[in-house]
């Protein structure tokens, strides 16, 4: 749909004896993980006799006990995060042990004892202490493409302290537009050219994607992060709602030692770079400011602090944990907004979890987690003339939105070889907003700079929002999970269904002000402001004082709704242990999605079968988990969120009426209008959205299916040497499927009367959710209680063929950390091409979930292909630290990557119209052809340090720390203004800086652990 310019903004001793140890093995176990990955595996080989088994012991006290099979092998599926120790049991005597055994979250940890002919190297391993990391590096278990970072090295590495900012970590991740920003103000990612809305994010196995949209999800507070999961293709059909990437986190657990510990940190407003100004670039202003960035800063003091221990030794625990990030800062509005604001953030974050061994075979935890985010400013009138702030004006909008996490999960070991877990849970948030002193009498002006020059500029008033939201908006998430695992020979069958319903309630915006606003703009005086079949408004030239093209829009916006959606899945995963090195996993996963509209009724019910296959092989080539060959299949679905009801199937109100003016009053309001003929003699829509009820029948195609995507991966991991270790991987993915809306009423009108249908105007909506690239068919209704079915195909409409292809090779090499120090290179070479991003379309910040102004009209996909949004073609990252002392340790990450597409948008064709929409939307610029990727933004370079002090006179357990975050102070341009205007009209700001990267700073921290 249409959206105005206005868019929103381990040592290496052991390990030859242990590749003996591994190379006695006789095969390899099979090895499963689900329920969203919040446990691991631990398997391996043993010499195969009689009354054999093998024990693990957590620091909780909880043990577990298998037996080896006739082939020398066990597995231990559903292994809890945590340090174990792995005995070897003969007849219920230890004869060899390993401990401090390290079980990272989603993957298997082998650990393989030697032969009796081997008793004296047995004997010297049984004294090894070993680690995750001096374990076999390479996971021969694993056949996804998955990037696991411990509590360990995050604080080693300068990094944000965000989810994203980990995730960035893995191979195939780019950030994201800064147009958006999850549910705290984190900055969001793109995983393997996905848009940022199609991610998943996971709280101890608790799905708590942003329900309303999907714009990133609630995260852990960082010091309570144990470990986090990044999937950035191949994950098992226990995943799914997400074509891009899962991000999941484990928090922190108690045990049977007590712990306590506190952090402070604190980032200095005068240690932060300076951000540059931004420019006008056309027309009589081309050089000067357009909005001052360089005093725009801001300090940061962040206090956590947690507790842990027994409640009941060996039997229950507990970890609770506390954060207050506290922000304080000022930012100059743009000339046309020319205020100086002074705000602060308040963001208390809690965390808890309980963990209760009702027995060795049966564990209960609960988990709830906090996180709130606090507005609240004030502004201050800025003269530019002077840079000078003045007086007070008026209070920002304030802005309490929360997400309240309550998570139960039960895991039950009935056998040795059947697991069960059930877990329910539920997501509570609120998104209220308030605006102090607000003045309901006042319209909010757009477009300033767009003002007739010969009558004034930059008029305008104290109205400093467009639209508000309903302050009673909230929504619910619960989530039910069932799942089971058993084993049985050489097969590890796992099963489960993934229950979600999702309740958005009170959610919409209404214009602000008198209920209406006025936008300025410049226009081509000759060329009709909107003619594309749904409405018609005639050329301004045509009018009084329109002459050069200056007119003024009166809009109306408004929508308003509670729904709901409902999601269900089932799936099932046969790990088949073909021989001693071949593993395959088999997988099948069936989704149904239902969107429903405010009165309750189902407008999309996507619940014939959606049949998800997952296929994926690893080839342990040597035996020995020293070089791994792996593939992996699959295709993934994706579901509408919530909010995609308010415009596609509520009562939606977006409408125009258009005047040229004679002046501009103090207060920035028109004055001697005249109105321009339109096709209604009044307010006009360009998706005919006039707050008419939609009826669910119509509100998208009846041939409809959800979003989908189909992946193929293939890698390789080796062994260079005991300390290296290397890789590389090709990832294809293809969108096959998508949905977007379409506008066109004129041509699926025209369609229907060439079937000779007596179709009333009026009953053909103004906006339909469709599959791009297919034939479609829509119900209109008859007048008389029935429909007409219309078939439109993609033809009919003028449309291209739906594409997004994605392919990437990432090369990677590292160096495990031995107790000294650790390094990870790698580089990825990739494309992101096509005519769609996805359910955004990031270049204008258009954030309408699968209502982007894509799709609406054939005039607007011309010349769409090209690389798309989240396209960087070569990126290298790198990171790591050293120990030199149990003192000192230092840590940096590095990234250098090539620039996005930057998009430049005008009018149509050569003859610079506007068939579609009134305004330069097209993908043409100056009368030239323009597909995304004819320009890119520059190189982004980023070298980040960190240092910390432990003291040997505290014991190393308390810490200072300092962190540079861009040291150079690199500050390219990441996003611009797309908007060329017209050779007769430019626009002054396009390819005007409206995002840079981050500037420098310094954050200084004091930590204590006991």
């Amino acid at each position: 749909m249409f959206s105005s310019l206005r868019s929103r903004n381990a040592s290496v001793i052991s390990r030859s004896l242990l590749h003996v140890a591994v190379a006695t093995a006789l095969a390899l176990p099979s090895a499963a993980v689900f329920a969203q990955a919040t446990s691991g595996t631990i398997f391996g080989s043993a010499p195969a006799a009689a009354g054999e088994s093998i024990r693990i012991e957590s620091a909780s006290g909880q043990t577990r006990t298998v037996d080896v099979d006739a082939s020398g092998r066990y597995t231990i599926p559903q292994v809890q995060n945590g340090t174990y120790k792995v005995s070897l049991l003969k007849d219920g005597a230890v004869i060899d042990s390993r401990d401090n055994i390290s079980v990272v979250v989603g993957r298997g940890s082998e650990v393989s004892f030697a032969g009796a002919a081997g008793a004296a190297q047995a004997q010297d391993l049984q004294s090894v202490t070993v680690s995750a990391n001096t374990l076999p590096a390479i996971d021969v278990s694993s056949v996804d493409a998955r990037t696991v970072v411990t509590s360990q090295e995050l604080a080693k590495y300068p990094l944000g302290r965000t989810a994203e900012a980990i995730a960035l970590l893995a191979p195939g991740v780019v950030p994201g537009s800064s147009y958006f920003q999850g549910p705290t103000r984190n900055a969001l990612a793109s995983f393997s050219g996905s848009s940022v809305t199609e991610n998943a994010y996971y709280i101890n196995g608790f799905n708590t994607t942003d329900p309303v949209s999907g714009f990133g999800g609630i995260t852990l507070p960082y010091n309570v992060i144990d470990q986090q999961e990044v999937l950035t293709g191949g994950y098992s059909a226990a995943y799914g709602r997400s074509d891009g990437g899962v991000i999941s986190q484990i928090g922190k657990r108690g045990s049977n030692e007590w712990h306590f510990g506190a952090q402070v940190l604190w980032t200095p407003r005068s240690l932060k770079g300076d951000q540059k100004n931004t420019d006008y670039t056309q027309g009589p202003n081309a050089g000067k400011i357009y909005r001052q960035y360089d005093d725009n800063k801001s300090w940061v003091a962040t206090t956590s602090a947690y507790v842990s221990g027994p409640l009941i030794k060996d039997k229950l625990f507990f970890f609770l944990a506390g954060e207050y990030e506290k922000t304080e800062g000022n930012s100059v509005g743009a000339v046309t907004l020319p205020y100086n604001t002074r705000y602060s953030y308040r963001d208390p974050r809690y965390y808890g979890k309980l963990d209760w061994n009702i027995t060795d075979n049966h564990h209960l935890e609960a988990t709830f987690a906090s996180s709130k985010d606090q507005y609240a400013g004030n502004l201050y009138d800025f003269d530019y003339s002077t840079r000078q702030t003045g007086a007070y004006n008026s209070g920002d909008t304030s802005l309490k939105n929360s997400g309240d996490l309550g998570v139960l999960k039960y895991t039950g070991y009935i056998t040795d070889d059947l697991t069960i877990s059930a877990m329910w849970g539920k997501l509570r948030s609120t998104y209220f907003s308030q605006i102090p002193g607000y003045d309901p009498t006042l319209p909010y002006i757009s477009g300033r700079d767009q003002q007739n020059p010969a009558i004034g500029t930059n008029l305008g008033n104290t109205q400093t929002v467009a639209t508000f939201t309903d302050p009673r908006h909230t929504s619910r998430n619960t989530n039910l999970r069932f799942d089971v695992s058993y084993h049985i020979g050489d097969h590890l069958i796992t099963a489960g269904i993934d229950n979600q319903t999702v309740r958005d309630l009170n959610d919409g915006d209404t214009t602000s002000g008198p209920g209406y606003e006025w936008i300025y703009q410049h226009l081509d005086p000759a060329t009709p402001i909107l003619d594309n079949g749904t409405a018609f408004v005639d050329a301004p030239g045509n009018y009084a004082n329109g002459g050069q093209g200056y007119i003024v829009g009166k809009q109306i916006y408004q929508t308003a709704a509670s729904v709901k959606v409902t999601q269900r899945a089932q799936y099932i995963e046969d790990a088949w242990q073909v021989d001693d090195r071949w593993l395959v996993k088999i997988g099948l996963r069936n989704d149904q999605f239902t969107n429903y509209n405010p009165d309750g009724i189902a407008y999309l019910k996507l619940t014939s079968p959606q049949w998800a296959p997952r296929l994926g092989v690893s080839w342990d080539v040597n035996g020995d988990s020293s070089m791994k060959v792996f593939a992996n299949l699959g295709r993934y679905y994706l579901a509408l969120p919530a909010s995609v009801a308010l415009r596609s199937a509520g009562s939606s109100l977006y409408t125009t009426d258009y005047f040229t003016y004679s002046g501009i009053d103090s207060q920035g309001v028109p004055q001697g209008l005249t109105h321009i003929d339109s096709s209604t003699g009044g307010p006009v829509s360009g998706n005919a959205e006039y707050g008419q009820p939609r009826d669910p029948k119509t509100a998208a195609s009846s041939n409809l299916k959800s979003e989908f995507q189909d992946e193929a991966i293939l890698g390789f991991q080796t062994e260079l040497t005991p300390e290296w270790n290397a890789g590389a991987k090709l990832t294809w993915r293809k969108l096959r499927n998508a949905i977007d809306d379409v506008a066109d009423a004129g041509t699926i009108l025209a369609k229907a009367e060439s079937l000779g249908y007596d179709v009333d105007p009026a009953n053909v909506q103004g906006g339909y959710l469709f599959n791009p690239g297919r034939s479609n068919t829509f119900k209109i209704s008859d007048g008389n209680g029935g429909y007409y079915d219309v078939p439109v195909s993609n033809a009919d409409f003028g449309f291209q063929k739906l594409k997004r292809k994605y392919y990437g090779i990432d090369l990677t090499l590292e160096h495990p950390f031995d107790g000294k120090w650790q390094a990870k290179a790698i580089y990825t070479f990739s494309r992101s091409y096509g005519n769609s991003e996805g359910q955004v379309k990031s270049d204008i910040g258009q954030e309408d979930i699968s209502a982007t102004q894509d799709w609406d009209f054939a005039s607007l996909m011309s010349y769409a292909n090209g690389a798309q949004s989240n396209d960087q073609k070569h990126v290298l990252k790198l990171y790591g630290s050293y120990q030199f002392n149990p003192e000192w340790m230092v840590g940096a990450v590095i990234s250098l990557a090539s620039g996005k597409p930057r998009t430049c948008l005008g009018y149509y064709g050569e003859g610079e119209t506007a068939p579609a929409y009134p305004g330069p939307y097209y993908h043409w610029c100056g009368g030239q052809p323009s597909p995304p990727g004819t320009y890119r933004y520059p190189w982004q370079k980023n070298v980040s340090l960190n240092a910390e002090y432990r003291p040997s006179f505290a014991d190393h357990k308390l810490a200072f720390n300092v962190m540079v975050y861009n040291v150079f102070n690199q500050r390219a341009v990441t996003t611009a203004y797309p908007y060329y205007g017209s050779s007769a009209a430019p626009l002054s700001r396009y390819d005007s800086a409206t995002y840079r990267t981050t500037p420098r700073y310094v954050r200084f921290g004091m930590t204590y652990d006991f």
